[in-house]
Formats: C-alpha cells, sequence, structure tokens
C-alpha cells in the first residue's frame, strides 16, 4: 500500500478522486448553505501538491502557485449565492486559477460541523472537552458542540491554551465563574449564539469575532466569553482537513497563514 501511494504521488491524484473523497467525507450535497460549496473553480486534472488556506485570496493563490500546488482548499470560497457576473474582483480571482492551473475547494458550513475534522470538532478537542453534545443553531443546523472539561480550569488558563495552540490574541468577557467547567464553542462570526450559551448556563462561551451587544447580556448573566478570533477559530478544521487529504492519498499539503485582524 506504502509503495502504491508513492507511485500515485510521483504521477500525481486524478483531482477528480480528491473530489470526491473531500465531498463524501464532508457530506457535502447535504448541508444546506450560502457558500456553493466543492470544487469552485476547475484547475489541473492530476494533483500532486495541496495548498491549505482559511480563505480564498490573491495572496493564497500566489503561495500555492510559488509552492508549485495543483489544488488550494480552503473555508471561505468566492462563490456564495452563485456568481452574478465574472468581473472584477472574480474575474481577477478565476482568471489567475486558471492560468496557474490551481483547482479552488471550498468547505464553509460542511466543514464548520463536522464531527471529526471539523473547526468545532478541533477545537472542542484542543481544549479538552469531553461528552460533546451539538450546539449553535444555525439556519437549522447544529454547527457547534458544548461539553466539559475532565477538571474545572481558570479563565486565564483557558486564554492562555487558545493563545498559545490558536497563535492569536483574545478578546476576553470575564464576567462568569472564576473556575470553568461547562464550555460551548462555535468557530467564526457566531456571537450571536451567546444567548443559546446563556439559556444553557455554560460557563464559558467561545467564538470568534468580538459583537459589542454582547457585553451587557453577558455581564447581567455573568457568563465567561471568550472572542478567539474569526481567522484563528477557522485554522484547525483546514488543517484537520488537509491532513485527512494527506492521509489518504499520500500526497503533500501545505498550510498557508494568512492572518486577518478580525
Amino acid at each position: 500500500m506504502a509503495q502504491r501511494k508513492k507511485s500515485l504521488v510521483k504521477s500525481g491524484v486524478k483531482r477528480d478522486n480528491i473530489v470526491s473523497f473531500l465531498d463524501d467525507l464532508l457530506n457535502t450535497a447535504s448541508i444546506k448553505d450560502y457558500s456553493c460549496n466543492g470544487l469552485q473553480v476547475q484547475g489541473a486534472s492530476q494533483v500532486k501538491k495541496i495548498a491549505l488556506a482559511v480563505d480564498a485570496s490573491m495572496e493564497a493563490y500566489r503561495r500555492a502557485a510559488e509552492l508549485s500546488c495543483e489544488m488550494l482548499l480552503v473555508h471561505h470560497g468566492i462563490i456564495w449565492d452563485g456568481l452574478r457576473s465574472i468581473s472584477g474582483l472574480p474575474y481577477k480571482h478565476i482568471k489567475f486559477l486558471l492560468d496557474n492551473g490551481i483547482n479552488l475547494y471550498a468547505s464553509h458550513l460542511p466543514l464548520d460541523l463536522h464531527p471529526v475534522v471539523g473547526n468545532n470538532a478541533q477545537l472542542a478537542k484542543m481544549i479538552g472537552l469531553s461528552g460533546l453534545k451539538p450546539f449553535g443553531l444555525y439556519k437549522g443546523l447544529m454547527i457547534g458542540f458544548e461539553g466539559t472539561v475532565k477538571k474545572p480550569i481558570s479563565l486565564d488558563s483557558l486564554v492562555h491554551l487558545l493563545c498559545e495552540k490558536l497563535g492569536g490574541e483574545c478578546t476576553v468577557l470575564p464576567f462568569g465563574r472564576k473556575e470553568i467547567k461547562r464550555i460551548a464553542v462555535v468557530s467564526g462570526g457566531a456571537a450571536e449564539e451567546l444567548e443559546e450559551a446563556i439559556g444553557k448556563g455554560v460557563d464559558c462561551y467561545i467564538t470568534g469575532e468580538p459583537s459589542h451587544i454582547n457585553y451587557h447580556p453577558a455581564l447581567e448573566t455573568e457568563i465567561n466569553v471568550i472572542y478567539a478570533g474569526h481567522y484563528y477559530t477557522e485554522k484547525p478544521g483546514v488543517q484537520a482537513l488537509g491532513k485527512a487529504v494527506a492521509d489518504r492519498f499520500g500526497i503533500e499539503t501545505v498550510f498557508v497563514d494568512i492572518p486577518t485582524t478580525i
């Protein structure tokens, strides 16, 4: 098997085989989303190396081309609710990808909610949550998780862990218990799910983007909130997805880290 994988990598893996694997793994077709998930731009038919990034961007494309990658896997793609015209930025993006033979595959909600390689599953694993339950109702889908840590953890320790593991900085509303046991997490821009966290009585709610309107509800209901960054909370799933592809096909994957300020 190992020899077979080596020969596949030497000649490249069929793009369509990788796409089928990703579609099946992420259950792409059955998850409704305003992102057009799946292969958004078709490039080379054979893939020897794959780049991974949180966001589809010109910088990500350039880095992928410099690294001689024939595919780029991202969480945020370029097609949302369909294309209305191929002009302006869409034209610039698509032209670069086509000129360089780079396949663009995007997975938004399917990657958020996947129970193994998903952003939230990976964050829960990073924190050490057990007894996971679905959390974070978004357009009919539960995209996050809630669970408990084995031993209560201080808010400062939890913040330090997230900053260290994710590589970013956290904004914190320290209004709840000093020792935390129950935690809920929804990656990215999920500030509105604070209401659900309050209703379920968790000790700390973790998401990506800060929200001004969360301050007083958090203060008045005495809950801790950690905003660990939209970008940073959505790195883990992309990285885990890359490892899954590498393990399946024996192909090289490389994460292109392009942090945003959000």
